[in-house]
């Protein structure tokens, strides 16, 4: 069952939903721990500014449309989705009326790892992207802020087992991120689902 529980974050130029308990605490932990040991995490070495380092996470990329993507320099070649995240997405699908083509997935191993500011506007992702993004794992704070106006900022904790859905114009709007932290906090997957044109 789904959770009918949807967090509209009201936040202007954007069309952003939070589901806090979209899986089962149950079903969380079991796709963690399968994710978790099957994946071929890979660690990326990206550029940004002029500047190449190694990404601070893990990644992988699946797909069903064997379509690359693009971002920060680095181009990455799908796996075959799994069972499990063929369930996960089905279950997403449902719910957002989205068949999705791709998933990125991220492994944040402790408080280091992170991403920095970005908007998920690469042009493989269409004019209006539809990202759904699963939280495994530990919870961490997810960043907003306008791009244009600057008073404009949310934070929001990603819990485990919660769906964070973006879509219309937030990409054009707003950049995002997952900081880096001091405090001690446990490994979180993020499974981004994504169409890939």
């Amino acid at each position: 069952m789904f959770s009918s529980e949807e967090i509209k974050l009201n936040l202007p130029d954007s069309d952003i939903s939070y589901f806090p308990n979209f899986l089962s605490d149950v079903d969380a932990l079991a796709f963690y721990n399968s994710i978790l040991n099957d994946t071929n995490w890979k660690q990326d070495n990206i550029t940004v500014y002029g500047k190449t380092y190694e990404q601070p996470r893990l990644t992988c990329l699946f797909g069903n449309n064997n379509k690359p993507y693009s971002y920060s320099n680095i181009t990455i070649y799908p796996e075959f989705f799994t069972d499990i995240l063929l369930k996960i997405k089905s279950k997403i699908e449902t719910k957002t009326d989205t068949k999705f083509t791709t998933c990125l997935a991220n492994l944040y191993r402790d408080g280091n790892d992170s991403n920095g500011w970005h908007a998920d506007n690469e042009k493989e992702l269409g004019e209006n992207p539809v990202i759904a993004s699963i939280t495994l794992g530990a919870a961490r704070y997810f960043n907003l802020k306008h791009k244009n106006d600057k008073t404009l900022k949310q934070k929001l904790l990603l819990e485990n087992g919660s769906l964070l859905l973006m879509q219309g114009e937030t990409q054009h709007h707003w950049l995002h991120q997952i900081a880096k932290t001091k405090k001690e906090v446990k490994p979180r997957i993020n499974l981004t689902f994504r169409v890939i044109r």
